[in-house]
């Protein structure tokens, strides 16, 4: 009896175990399933993950053109080196050998790989680096896991500073703006490593620039570094464009900015920028345009460095900002263009009118810019001469409203629109401005200041060149343009841009002509400008200016278009604390057209620093200390240096200010 009992447990233990087996078999065999069949797709992802790496295959920016066919931007082979994430923190003697090989402190590219969160995608190193780097890299590959050296499309400017903020610069698209791009739109091309336009056209064209960019499927082995590729995906070019931009002069324009700053300098006057443009009059086409300082856009494209950014960041002169589109500054005596033009319009003085010029305003003590009496005057000669007193009396008989009026018909206080990310709109000089911002009256002498280019008015160099265009081709405005046209994939033209006519000037043709010739004797003998073109084949019209600064030494306008029968080509220059336009601004646009039309050795009389009536034109003895009138902003207040009384002062009893003149 007990030997049947215990066969009888020992049998149902042996079925319990039975039964356990069994279920755990069964569970296995469910959880099986779900492992194969319901998450096999998920679970093969992961493990194809760890196996095969996605590289993104970066695409060739198109290339720009000047107007003659040549490359002014475009992309060269460069070696790249790249790190293959593992989720694992870099080993410390890795990291510390591909520091030194790489020249770089390891801090960096911890810091490039902590930033990282693109999960397996490369992380990029660095970009351009020399052959013998890229030996000593793959000597030691055995040493560096999961580092890859790639030869990948560079962008490449091979003149370096030249135009650069028209060109503008490029830089790998960051972690944070992928992820706004993604959240914009799921579809967007851009991904990991995109290289991305970041300023001037590189920016304004960066859709048709950019390309699309492919990639390559390596496998890699379990240190991560890649050991085969086995599929690719080929990149897609951008498209090229083409400028309006002419090389040689965008070189001779550079070229004599950089030796007219130097010549400044070295004669005690703190030059440091200037603004230069060149356009076709006729079509309103952009032939050069020179801001400086610069800077060179190629340490972008091969990564710069924090001791680049911060030499550029920290520069006073402002190298980012394209001034000849967003420097706004008072436009001095060329404005007198536009109050001559009001009052022979309006007919508050006939051109053979002659006004007496005692060398001071008989309503209010305003003088000329060296206090000069140039005595009876009529327009043509009042307008050569630069003489203020004259325009005084039109701002006084014209007034500030139509003076404001008239300068909004020559397209000023307004963006040009030409295709650029920046421009600015400047300002014009009104009682409304001033009651808006000073809630203060507005005094007659402001109105005398406003007449010859001072007080609150503020324009930008590309709005000069558009009011001196009309002036050239008979008042039609033109809209400034940069880009002539953007190419298909094969070559083809996709879009070509041309002239845009955005209004006509409402000036007689009797009162521009008057204009013409008045400008046309400031470059002859007797002109403020006369000693700048002496013996030039070709007639040049022109007109000099000085903007006053309330920072420092005033600025140097220069604004001219020639031939003056037959206009084709209209060059501003602004330099920025140059003093008297004759001087400083004169030289760079006399160089400009030189090279315009092959002159050489022409109008070099001004190396003495004088101008046409023999006085100087290279300093202004006008100091900061007694200059306290508007500069490169419109938040001045006190009395002016030319006698006016600006915001916040009165100036209704006529008190006498004698100070220094701008011409």
């Amino acid at each position: 009896m007990l030997e049947a009992l215990y066969k009888k447990n020992k049998k149902g233990r042996f079925d319990a175990l039975m039964y356990i087996v069994s279920a755990i078999f069964v569970i296995l065999i469910i959880r099986l399933f779900y492992l194969q069949i319901m998450d096999g797709e998920y679970y093969h992802t992961k493990a194809e993950g760890n196996r095969l790496r996605m590289v993104s295959v970066t695409a060739a920016r198109g290339v720009m053109y000047d107007r003659n066919g040549q490359i002014v931007a475009g992309s060269r082979p460069a070696y790249t080196v790249s790190i293959v994430p593992t989720g694992q923190d870099i080993d410390p003697g890795e990291l510390n050998r591909l520091a030194t090989m790489l020249n770089i402190k390891p801090d960096v590219i911890q810091s490039k790989i902590a930033a990282h969160k693109g999960g397996y995608e490369p992380i990029r190193l660095a970009t351009d680096i020399t052959m013998d780097r890229v030996t000593m890299i793959e000597e030691h590959r055995h040493e560096l896991p999961g580092v890859t050296i790639d030869v990948e499309p560079l962008r490449y400017y091979p003149y370096d500073s030249l135009a650069s903020q028209l060109f503008g610069y490029v830089g790998e698209v960051s972690e944070d703006e992928l992820n706004e791009l993604k959240a914009e739109n799921l579809e967007t091309p851009v991904g990991p490593g995109t290289i991305l336009g970041r300023s001037g056209l590189e920016k304004m064209y960066d859709d048709v620039l950019r390309g699309i960019d492919g990639g390559k499927q390596v496998e890699v082995d379990a240190t991560g570094r890649p050991v085969a590729e086995v599929g690719r995906k080929d990149t897609i070019p951008g498209r090229d464009i083409h400028l309006t931009i002419d090389l040689p002069l965008q070189k001779a324009a550079e070229k004599a900015v950089a030796d007219q700053l130097a010549s400044l300098r070295s004669q005690g006057i703190p030059a440091q920028g200037a603004a230069v443009v060149a356009m076709d009059p006729n079509t309103g086409a952009i032939l050069a345009m020179v801001s400086a300082p610069g800077f060179n856009p190629n340490w972008f494209a091969r990564g710069i460095t924090s001791a680049q950014w911060n030499q550029l960041n920290n520069d006073p002169n402002h190298p980012f900002d394209n001034k000849v589109i967003s420097g706004e500054y008072p436009p001095g005596s060329p404005f007198k263009i536009i109050t001559g033009a009001a009052a022979l319009e309006l007919k508050k003085v006939t051109p053979n009118e002659m006004i007496f010029d005692s060398g001071r305003h008989w309503l209010i003590d305003k003088r000329n810019a060296e206090g000069e009496a140039l005595g009876w005057l009529d327009f043509n000669t009042a307008l050569a001469k630069s003489d203020n007193v004259y325009f005084y009396e039109m701002g006084n008989r014209v007034g500030i409203e139509e003076l404001d009026r008239f300068a909004k018909l020559f397209g000023l206080g307004e963006k040009t629109g030409i295709k650029l990310y920046g421009e600015s709109s400047g300002n014009l000089a009104s009682p409304e401005y001033k009651r808006k911002v000073f809630d203060q009256d507005w005094y007659l002498g402001e109105t005398f200041d406003a007449a010859i280019g001072q007080s609150f008015t503020l324009v930008t160099p590309i709005q000069m060149a558009m009011m001196m265009s009309e002036v050239a081709n008979g008042g039609i405005r033109y809209q400034p343009y940069v880009v002539s046209r953007i190419d298909n994939s094969d070559g083809t033209p996709a879009e070509i841009f041309g002239p845009k006519k955005m209004g006509v000037l409402q000036v007689s043709k009797t009162v521009m002509d008057l204009i013409r010739n008045a400008l046309r004797d400031v470059t002859a003998e007797g002109g403020t400008a006369g000693a700048l073109f002496k013996g030039w084949p070709i007639e040049i019209a022109g007109k000099t200016g000085t903007a006053e600064n309330s920072t420092g030494r005033d600025h140097g306008w220069f604004v001219a278009y020639a031939p003056y029968d037959k206009p084709r080509i209209v060059v501003v220059a602004l330099v920025e604390q140059g003093s008297f336009g004759a001087g400083s601004a004169g030289p760079i646009v006399r160089d400009v057209l030189a090279e315009y039309f092959h002159i050489n050795g022409a109008g070099t009389d001004n190396k003495n620093g004088t101008n046409g009536n023999g006085s100087s034109t290279g300093v202004n003895t006008n100091s900061a200390a007694n200059n306290n009138s508007l500069g490169t902003t419109s938040t001045n207040t006190g009395n002016t240096a030319n006698g006016s009384t600006a915001a916040g002062g009165d100036n209704s009893s006529n008190t006498a200010v004698t100070g220094p003149q701008q011409r």
